[in-house]
């Protein structure tokens, strides 16, 4: 057999291909509803972090350091086999979803941290000045400064929370990658897997250059 027939046979492709976009709806899902939930745990995580009292700091600087330390696939394998042990029983998908939402709130409060930081401190103060409680001074004056700012690397860690939906597979969850395995077994020829790697690219490229221009953009801006 030729490298054509081996992994880019026509036929099993579109034999293939019903199997493989059941699967990459699942990885959207996951992938989105993930980010989502990321995105909000990871403010909530560094408003914590800079403004709670002492022992609630602590907390967060802990959770943070450590789902930052721990790799995705050995937390997955954690929340799905282990949390049954202690009464806690997950399906695949919420286990996955668990797992990476976890993870990337942990990255994502770290960006918020950065880009609330970067904030000069005279914008606090001159909000303070004008009579505007806390909750105000952040919601109005600073959070949408600092997502300007964050949007290039709060977009690159979404790219790598959608890149580790792929995991899943370990949890039996029916997601791209997993149906592409089990397409792949089916027809004997790699081919599916190819697919698969196409898919990605198709769902990830346009998020690159995304990235891309939101950096060009932000920079264009600090040099003028």
């Amino acid at each position: 057999m030729d490298i054509v027939t081996t992994f880019f046979n026509v036929d099993v492709l579109w034999r293939s291909m019903p199997q493989l976009l059941q699967g990459l709806w699942r990885t959207i899902l996951l992938g989105g509803l993930s980010i989502i939930l990321g995105l909000v745990g990871g403010l909530a995580l560094a408003l914590v972090r800079l403004y709670a009292p002492r022992p609630l700091r602590w907390l967060s600087i802990a959770y943070i350091d450590v789902f930052r330390a721990l790799p995705v696939l050995v937390w997955l394998v954690i929340v799905y086999y282990a949390f049954p042990f202690i009464g806690i029983r997950l399906s695949p998908f919420a286990s996955a979803c668990l797992a990476l939402t976890t993870v990337s709130a942990a990255y994502t409060a770290e960006i918020y941290r950065a880009g609330i930081e970067a904030i000069p401190r005279g914008q606090f103060e001159a909000a303070q000045s004008i009579g505007l409680n806390a909750f105000d001074v952040m919601r109005d004056v600073i959070l949408p400064q600092a997502v300007r700012i964050v949007i290039p690397p709060l977009t690159n860690n979404s790219i790598n929370v959608m890149k580790d939906t792929a995991l899943a597979s370990v949890v039996a969850l029916p997601d791209l990658l997993k149906q592409a395995t089990q397409a792949q077994a089916l027809a004997a020829n790699p081919t599916p897997l190819i697919g698969a790697a196409l898919l990605y690219l198709v769902l990830l490229l346009p998020l690159v250059r995304l990235v891309a221009r939101f950096e060009t953009r932000y920079s264009s801006r600090e040099a003028r």
